[in-house]
């Protein structure tokens, strides 16, 4: 009996499914719903892909609809392309008979890869049109994308004749091979002149060799793909000859940052790679340098030099690096009006012995962890767990501020068998000794130690404009107010203005906050 009346509810099922109609699909009436009107795909540099922007298709009507026709306005010349619930179409160009569920919406992925010659010649602006429908149904979505010309630096690419196998450029450094390439003196673009008429964009990294020096103009403007950066070599130096700009827009200002030029990826930290100073690099200066979103900023390592520092560093700015904004490893530096804002590990690392100079400073860590600090100092090597004393010949801050998001933002890390000199004169701090774990350490004496520390604020709000958008300007109700000795002036602020006596700390003279900060 069972079985007999199984078969009787499959029969049933069966008869009710076999009468079914297929869906009716009308043609489309040219009453889509879009979630734009106009998709600007932010601007790109020539011939370089850009990032992936979606548009939404909302059939808001109770009928199953069928689109005949979704294309590019300039079909398959276009530079665009798109991608429509997971089809391809003709190549991303064109769509035929695209099926839409009432009440129901689809998705649209559109891409663009177009050179500076595809653009309008007055604006560099690249347009096209999703046209969807035709004749009287055509409804249409505006595409725009602003071209940006550059000058690309990259590694050579090699294939072998016989075999066919494909080699890169690449630099040797130490025991490794790196993706990179030296830089040339070419006849009609010489490599180490960066200048500002064009933005440069750099694949892997640009080393600067044995008696090279590569010179940055002011305004230059230079952008690095994942995985890139420079390295100056054993008798190589960089010098960054940024200026003093009169407007926001930084005009005169040398900038570093990764080549994703989208508005989303203006804070990303770690984008990029860093820019290194090995081992015998000489000279190297850096002045009115803008420096954001790398995994180290600056690396300055193994290159002590008792008479001439490694590198001296005025007027600039690190922010937004994943690790370190200034690394340094048994160096010789010398910096005033610098600022460094948000690192992973430390705004500042001097470690492995050396020698440092600061005045005039802002180092502030507000990276959202609980582990990094501002300034980082040691006297040591640790390599495979073999600690090797290297001295710590100096390092002095003087009208300084040292802060951040955490209660401890100054970490002295220091080992027996190699000196350990460090002095903090007219600096505030913050180092909030909360649970005790410091009150008996000899190199936390903030009060009673002369030698290391004079005239030091503790804990008190420097009260910045907005550290979250790296803004450390300071007003008149800072703590960092008329706090300085005038014995370690720097006349100008990193933003030109003249320092009134007594200074003010950090980098930043006061000056009235606006009112949206």
């Amino acid at each position: 009996m069972r079985q007999i009346l199984f078969l009787l509810l499959s029969g049933l099922l069966l008869s009710m499914t076999s009468c079914r109609k297929d869906f009716a699909f009308e043609p489309s009436n040219g009453e889509l719903r879009f979630s734009k009107d106009t998709i600007y795909l932010d601007t790109v540099f020539t011939n370089i892909g850009s990032s992936t922007y979606t548009l939404k298709v909302y059939n808001k009507s109770n009928n199953d609809i069928l689109i005949p026709n979704i294309q590019l306005g300039k079909g398959a010349q276009s530079k665009y392309r798109m991608t429509i619930d997971g089809m391809r179409g003709d190549n991303g160009k064109i769509f035929k008979n695209v099926e839409l569920l009432a009440k129901d919406s689809m998705y649209v992925f559109i891409e663009t890869t177009a050179g500076i010659t595809d653009a309008n010649p007055t604006d560099f602006l690249y347009t096209d049109q999703i046209q969807f429908g035709s004749g009287t149904t055509l409804q249409k979505v505006e595409l725009v994308t602003l071209i940006q010309d550059a000058i690309f630096l990259y590694p050579q690419k090699y294939v072998d004749s016989t075999t066919g196998a494909v080699s890169y450029e690449s630099l040797t450094f130490g025991q490794d091979q790196i993706y990179g390439f030296i830089l040339d003196h070419n006849t009609n673009n010489d490599e180490y002149r960066w200048t500002n008429t064009k933005p440069y964009v750099i694949y892997g990294y640009a080393g600067i060799p044995n008696g090279e020096t590569l010179n940055v103009d002011a305004g230059a403007r230079i952008h690095f793909h994942a995985n890139s950066g420079i390295i100056v070599g054993n008798g190589g130096t960089i010098k960054i000859n940024g200026q003093q700009s009169t407007t926001a827009a930084l005009e005169k200002e040398v900038v570093f940052e990764g080549d994703r030029l989208e508005p989303g990826f203006s804070d990303v930290p770690g984008q990029w790679g860093l820019i290194w100073m090995s081992q015998g690099s000489v000279n190297n200066q850096i002045n009115h340098l803008t420096l954001k979103n790398a995994t180290v900023g600056l690396f300055v390592g193994d290159v002590l030099n008792a008479t001439n520092p490694t590198l001296k560093i005025d007027n600039t700015q690190i922010y937004n690096c994943s690790n370190i904004g200034l690394f340094s490893r048994s160096a010789k530096i010398e910096g005033t009006n610098l600022v460094i804002n948000s690192a992973g590990q430390a705004s500042l690392a001097c470690t492995e012995g050396g020698s440092y100079l600061f005045k005039h400073c802002t180092f502030n860590n507000n990276w959202q962890s609980t582990k990094q600090v501002a300034v980082l100092l040691s006297n040591y090597q640790n390599y495979n767990d073999v600690i090797t004393p290297k001295a710590l010949i100096q390092a002095e801050f003087y009208n300084c501020i040292i802060y951040g998001s955490n209660q401890i933002e100054l970490l002295l890390d220091k080992k027996e068998g190699a000196v350990f000199n460090y002095k903090f004169n007219n600096c505030l701090l913050k180092f909030n000794n909360t649970n005790n774990q410091f009150t008996t350490n000899p190199l936390y004496l903030f009060d009673t130690d002369a030698s290391h520390y004079s005239n030091i604020i503790r804990n008190q709000d420097p009260k910045f404009l907005n550290a979250n958008k790296n803004k450390l300007n300071i007003n008149a109700t800072s703590a960092a107010f008329a706090n300085g000795n005038a014995a370690y002036l720097i006349v100008k602020d990193i933003i030109g203005n003249t320092r009134s006596l007594p200074p003010d700390l950090g980098a930043y003279k006061n000056v009235p906050f606006p009112i949206v900060p």
